[in-house]
């Protein structure tokens, strides 16, 4: 319900017996308003049972515990979620691109579905679902499911989701949406306003998806369809099944920035297809997923592109591992005790990738990639441990060559920090040159006007960017941006990087944009560090506080909780 943003419903969970004798049954919920509690033994017949809510957790939420029948095979729960439900964000109109209708989306990785739906909310549980949602007239409800994008806007709409899925998948958006067809099974939906140019952008999909079926098997989803959500997105894509949310913000005009589009591809196969059982596996999805894009990737648009992207990530990690502790830079991560939103770091992406590409470059890319295809078809549709996967690579990579075992040091890389010293390296020459003219320009060798940046593409002007000196004095930002115009860029990527820069030497021309783009972006990945960098001074501080108070109100509740952590600590 729009006006009180809240969902009003059931959930029907048909369950299975592991024990016989088991009495009681425990879902996860967390904000949630429990009005009665049924079972049935046949889905048709249905009598109330006792139920109880337990104590709160601050991060698990409350079991909800259920008393079942010896006979009872399916459990009706009739439930409303609370207006701050985690994993759901209402935006008013003035919100979204149309600026008439109001916009819901829901977001429940990593535990947060069980803010808007009572289930077994871990990745190790996989369910099957099928939906009824109604909506007012006007708008078109979408899921990750089968659905129809010509269904009627009659104020219900019908969804199937026959794979099974961990609840992490499951997600739902209500909007005004149109539909445009990228190839045979891809389309992508988004406001009407944003459709076109979204569609143009993503045009590579298809090519993108063939291009894996090559490497990896065949895609088990049927369709692959993309969401491009109002800006207040926390993330730059989450992988739905069927169909990806993805955030505006990639959409640049020139495909730059679709990388992210093959990553949340690539998830069809490592992360919805095998899974992580636990958070602390959740290299599982991201590092396969980071190598299977890089793969992608090299197919559609060539190597260099690849070396450019593996470089600049390189630096990112170790960005990143400078500013962890060591517990954090493990990828087999300890979470006991913690939100598994905290080990969503860089290191189960970048780290994972490394120790994968490392896997490939010592037996040879033809037998890793054998042995990727048959993984994914071992594990398909199940949720597995990183000792599942260890067993697995030992038996069906390693265990011929016992002096490879001991040069990967296998245990190094997933139960240790730091990176490893046999860690993968990666060279671009396009990028060696941009640092040469980067250093030429900060020695006062060149203007800016006499840089050769005729042909660079936005890997290239990032890596520039982040070639600057720390410190830049007012005239040499002011001869950047008199040339480049990077106050004024379009690209969100380079945006962030420059208004990094801005911060950092107090550019004052930039602090217009700086506010604009704060408040008219949701996404975590580019606004956090902006205010990361904003409270080191006190004058920054008083800033941050000042946008921060209007655009909290626009971003997600998941971008709310780690931005209150640096500027309302």
């Amino acid at each position: 319900m729009f006006d009180s943003h809240v969902l009003e419903g059931t959930a029907t969970l048909h369950i299975e017996r592991v024990r016989e004798e088991a009495s009681v049954v425990r879902l996860d919920t967390r904000g949630l308003s429990i009005a009665t509690v049924e079972l049935s033994d046949d889905g048709r017949d249905w009598r109330e049972t006792p139920f109880r809510l337990g104590t709160a957790d601050s991060i698990l939420g409350a079991a909800l515990e259920v008393t079942l029948s010896r006979t009872a095979t399916q459990v009706r729960v009739a439930y409303t979620t609370s207006p701050g439900a985690s994993g759901v964000q209402w935006l008013e109109p003035a919100q979204t691109a149309g600026k008439v209708h109001p916009f819901m989306f829901t977001q429940s990785q990593a535990i947060h579905a069980r803010s808007w739906i009572p289930l077994q909310d871990t990745p190790g549980v996989r369910v099957t679902y099928s939906a009824t949602v109604r909506t007012p007239s006007a708008l078109r409800a979408v899921m990750s499911a089968a659905l129809d994008a010509e269904a009627p806007l009659d104020g219900e709409f019908q969804f199937e989701m026959r794979q099974p899925i961990p609840s992490y998948l499951i997600a739902l958006a209500v909007g005004d949406l149109a539909f445009r067809p990228l190839g045979a099974r891809t389309g992508v939906y988004a406001e009407p306003s944003v459709v076109e140019s979204a569609a143009a952008e993503f045009d590579d999909t298809e090519a993108m998806m063939t291009a894996t079926e090559r490497l990896y098997g065949p895609y088990r989803w049927e369709r692959y369809d993309l969401l491009v959500l109002p800006p207040s997105f926390p993330f730059g894509g989450m992988e739905n099944p069927r169909l990806t949310f993805a955030t505006p913000t990639v959409i640049a005009g020139d495909k730059s920035l679709v990388a992210l589009v093959a990553h949340e591809l690539a998830h069809s196969w490592s992360g919805n297809l095998v899974t992580n059982a636990t958070w602390r596996d959740f290299w599982l999805n991201e590092g396969f997923t980071v190598y299977l894009e890089r793969r992608i990737l090299e197919a559609v648009f060539g190597r260099g592109r690849v070396d450019m992207e593996a470089t600049l990530d390189r630096q990112v990690l170790a960005e990143e591992l400078a500013r962890l502790e060591a517990p954090d830079q493990i990828l087999h991560v300890d979470l006991s005790g913690r939100d598994p939103d905290d080990g969503m770091t860089q290191v189960p992406y970048l780290k994972g990738e490394l120790f994968l590409r490392l896997l490939e470059e010592s037996v040879g890319r033809d037998r890793f990639d054998t042995f990727l295809r048959a993984y994914f078809e071992h594990f398909a549709f199940r949720s597995i441990t990183t000792d599942d996967f260890v067993a697995y690579l030992d038996e069906h990579l390693l265990s011929d060559d016992a002096g490879l075992t001991e040069t990967l040091d296998v245990d190094a890389w997933l139960e240790q920090p730091g990176l490893p010293a046999n860690a993968p390296r990666s060279e671009s020459d396009a990028l060696s040159r941009v640092e040469q003219q980067a250093d030429r320009w900060a020695s006062g060798e060149v203007a800016a006007a006499a840089l050769e940046t005729g042909d660079w593409t936005i890997q290239e002007w990032l890596h520039f960017l982040k070639s600057m000196p720390e410190r830049l004095a007012t005239p040499q930002m002011t001869a950047l941006d008199e040339v480049f115009g990077f106050t004024a860029a379009g690209n969100s990527e380079v945006a962030h990087q420059w208004l990094l820069i801005a911060i950092r030497n107090q550019y004052e021309p930039a602090d217009a944009r700086l506010e604009t783009y704060l408040i008219g972006i949701g996404r975590r990945k580019l606004i956090k560090p902006l205010y990361d960098e904003l409270v080191k001074t006190p004058e920054g501080r008083a800033r941050a506080e000042a946008i921060y108070e209007c655009a909290r109100p626009g971003y997600h509740p998941i971008a709310v909780s780690s931005i209150d952590e640096v500027v309302r600590p």
